[in-house]
């Protein structure tokens, strides 16, 4: 083709997308249009520069622009795409002067990202509360918990920083309590860094344990985790309103049955209640969406618009338990999907790959991860019959030190006994042992297969019965019954 591989969205999967495109095409023109400053960023890596575990800003950048200009890709920022006319095979492109220009592509790829959610409220205009789904958020909530007179600017050392930002809320007196509004990833992730920055922090989540999709047994343990460290947590605590005139100054909570709210007085709010996917680009186009308004998309990438094709946090996968299309927004899937759009474009068709839902989190000490199907209706309504069981064991042999109690909850189908789903938690080496899980479900293996697995075995590693092998065992004599 003539016409350009044009990629909008200079993060995980444009760029993936865009550099694989480059080598397995090098005599092809790629163009990347990001309408914001920020490229190729580790967006999951915030909250551990928020709590000063990351020194520099900059060690949280993938690229750099002149990194990207030198793997020949034209890449323009302060560029939106705000308009695609499919049939034209055309984008329109507005700079931040207003400015407005078309070009045509041979294949497009929508790389939009997405936004975060603030529920009933909105945070804009209200100093102190934020939401963090940016760089930007993050350099400016870095700013906000430090002491006026102790803030160092050096943090935030990269020229795409919203300079202005982070000098107001640097300057404003520091925060002394926090309200995290939601109890997520982000909420998990953004109470242990404001700990660390000594504030008194209480995170607000509207279901009864934390982290909902990794089920109550990793919620409890999370949770525990959290108020050992001074985090007061409550559940079952819905926010209705952020109060404060110009700076934040309580939340208010509902507790239903017509009483009154309940105000909690905080001078700081973080809210991370979800995200939606950036798909404004295509209204008009006719393009098909599908789970949570993301852009449905094929195993190679493809929307239902000729040569347009979709990745990352505004697109959907094929989930491996289900084989239906379902939106889990995270870091691998927008990378794998990029690179793999690159090089379909370039000549050489290849598949976007499948989704488990396999995500890891921490709370000081404690590790999470899940992966695959583990609420029960979710499983019924995919049309299994689900049986889970629960079990505690060792991390390594219990004789040797650093032993500590982990535990591992498998779903399975009744009928065919097929592995749906697991989660870990524990303080040593927990999380890592997902992968095991993983791996068997995407080969679509049995609780009998799994419990059959030969894991490695050593007293400084793990027991004889690695903690899934016993959790296999387990299920797999519940199945039998």
């Amino acid at each position: 083709m003539s016409d350009p591989f044009v990629v909008v969205g200079a993060d995980a999967a444009g760029l993936s997308a865009a550099s694989k495109f480059r080598r397995e095409a090098p005599d092809r023109e790629v163009v990347v249009f990001e309408k914001g400053r920020w490229i190729s960023y580790a967006y999951c890596g915030m909250p551990y520069f928020i709590a000063g575990y990351v020194d520099r800003m900059s060690n949280l950048l993938s690229l750099s622009p002149s990194e990207v200009d030198e793997r020949g890709i034209d890449l323009r920022r302060g560029h939106e795409v705000v308009a695609v006319d499919p049939d034209a095979k055309r984008v329109t492109v507005e700079t931040a002067d207003g400015d407005r220009s078309e070009r045509a592509y041979g294949g497009l790829l929508v790389a939009t990202g997405a936004r975060a959610t603030t529920g009933p409220f909105d945070v804009r205009g209200v100093d102190g509360a934020f939401t963090l789904h940016d760089m930007d958020a993050a350099a400016a909530i870095d700013a906000y918990v430090a002491e006026p007179d102790a803030y160092d600017p050096a943090r935030a050392d990269v020229s795409a920083v919203d300079r202005e930002r982070v000098d107001r809320n640097a300057a404003m007196p520091a925060p002394e309590t926090a309200a995290v509004v939601g109890g997520g990833y982000v909420g998990v992730e953004v109470a242990e860094a404001l700990t660390e920055r000594g504030l008194d922090v209480h995170v607000f989540h509207r279901s009864g344990h934390l982290l909902s999709p990794f089920g109550e047994t990793v919620g409890n343990r999370v949770e525990a985790a959290l108020e050992a460290e001074g985090v007061t947590v409550h559940t079952n605590a819905p926010v209705d309103a952020l109060v404060g005139d110009g700076r934040i100054e309580a939340i208010e909570v509902g507790r239903g049955g017509g009483e009154a709210p309940e105000r909690f007085p905080v001078d700081m709010a973080v809210v991370g209640v979800g995200i939606r996917p950036n798909t404004d680009l295509l209204d008009g186009t006719g393009v098909d969406l599908g789970p949570g308004e993301a852009i449905r998309v094929d195993d190679h990438g493809r929307t239902s618009l000729p040569d347009v094709y979709a990745a990352g946090d505004c697109a959907t996968a094929r989930h491996a338990v289900t084989g239906e299309p379902d939106w889990v927004p995270l870091g691998l899937t927008a990378n794998r999907a990029g690179r793999a759009i690159g090089a379909t474009v370039a000549g050489d068709p290849t598949p976007v790959g499948d989704i488990a839902g396999t995500a890891a989190v921490k709370a000081f000490d404690a590790e999470a991860a899940r992966v695959g199907i583990l609420d029960r209706d979710e499983a019924e309504a995919a049309g299994f019959d689900p049986v889970s069981e629960t079990v505690t064991a060792g991390s390594r042999s219990g004789y040797y030190p650093g032993a500590a109690e982990t535990d591992v909850t498998l779903v399975a189908d009744r009928d065919t006994k097929r592995l749906l789903g697991g989660s870990i938690v524990g303080t040593d080496r927990a999380a890592v042992r997902i992968d095991t899980l993983a791996t068997a479900i995407e080969a679509d293996m049995t609780v009998p297969e799994v419990e059959r697995l030969d894991l490695a075995y050593a007293p400084p590693f793990s027991p004889v019965w690695d903690p899934i092998l016993v959790a296999a065992k387990v299920l797999n004599g519940t199945l039998d019954d």
